[in-house]
């Protein structure tokens, strides 16, 4: 009973500050900014349906929820993914975890964007210059995460999020945190997680492409610069609630269900499913569906599959998995990740 009382204080402790979430709906779709952080990373979540929160765990929860890090199977993990994301749009994902015994986990991620050059464009030229630049949009994490019982799992991440477009850069931090609930009510392979993402100050950008000349017609000074300021804006902040069911099967046959309903402060509500079968923990094949309002188009994504292989040699454990996520309007999306266990 203490332990279920502990747990449920946790939950109402990220619950209090849902209140601003809440506050977010569809009609507010486009106005937040630092979207990077909602793109999803690691092919065994995607594949799912993107349904983690409660059933991700080590090196790949670490965007699902930080909580599921500290059951780490490994004194040290580390994971490259790669995604064709919309548009031509490539994200790549490495992250490396640390299991420290007696005090947790630490972990470090970096995201970046890969977008390509994009030409620029002037009143006087609306062709193009013939020059072009390169927008950056970084995101490097640090995350603790424990173990603190044999049920309760909790972690933390402070992402630092970079934007650069041209010559005007954005400079913010977002925080996760997160809990999971292993044998809810005494049921065997039953779990619970809850998180928020995204939760920070705002950002604004300032650069030299901020700066106006103006002219002193009637001074006798030269033209002059100021800097035109940015209007600040706020991060995409998200609210998850999670459960996962493993039944016991046999020893060569598993089966993982997963379901969760996220909160999005900038565009409306998502509901996910997904399903896991493994065979002898070695072949694993996986698959998902998000659902989102039918008569709005903040929501382009749906159906998901893939699969993966598990093999652990001697002293290393060598994890390899696929998804593909259908997409509206683009291409679907198709994503590869690699995962080396010590």
């Amino acid at each position: 009973m203490k332990l279920l009382n502990n747990f449920l204080i946790m939950v109402f402790i990220l619950l209090v500050g849902i209140n601003e979430i809440y506050a977010g709906a569809g009609n507010r779709t486009g106005t937040g900014g630092a979207s990077q952080l909602l793109i999803p990373v690691g092919a065994r979540g995607i594949a799912m349906g993107s349904a983690n929160a409660a059933t991700a765990t080590g090196i790949e929860a670490l965007f699902w929820n930080p909580a599921g890090v500290a059951k780490l199977n490994n004194s040290a993990d580390v994971m490259f993914s790669h995604m064709d994301y919309i548009a031509d749009i490539g994200v790549e994902y490495g992250a490396v975890s640390a299991n420290f015994e007696g005090f947790g986990v630490l972990s470090l991620s970096v995201k970046s964007l890969s977008i390509g050059e994009i030409a620029i464009t002037t009143v006087d030229n609306p062709d193009g210059t013939g020059r072009t630049f390169s927008p950056q949009n970084l995101i490097a994490g640090i995350t603790y995460s424990k173990q603190l019982t044999e049920r309760i799992a909790v972690g933390v991440t402070a992402n630092f999020v970079t934007e650069t477009l041209a010559d005007v850069s954005s400079n913010g931090v977002a925080f996760n945190v997160g809990v999971v609930y292993d044998n809810l009510a005494s049921i065997s392979g039953l779990s619970f997680g809850v998180v928020m993402k995204n939760i920070g100050p705002k950002m604004k950008f300032g650069g030299s492409g901020l700066l106006i000349q103006a002219d002193a017609g009637s001074l006798s000074r030269p033209p002059q610069f100021y800097s035109i300021e940015s209007a600040a804006y706020e991060l995409p902040s998200t609210f998850e609630l999670g459960f996962g069911y493993q039944p016991k099967l046999d020893e060569m046959n598993s089966l993982l269900i997963s379901t969760s309903f996220q909160n999005n402060n900038f565009s409306s509500d998502e509901y996910k499913v997904g399903l896991e079968y493994g065979y002898n923990n070695m072949f694993f094949i996986r698959g998902g569906y998000s659902a989102g309002p039918q008569n709005t188009n903040d929501f382009i994504y749906g159906f998901t599959a893939g699969a993966g292989i598990n093999y652990n040699f001697e002293s290393l454990a060598l994890r390899v998995d696929y998804a593909y996520r259908d997409t509206d309007f683009f291409d679907g999306n198709h994503i590869f990740s690699i995962a080396f266990g010590f």
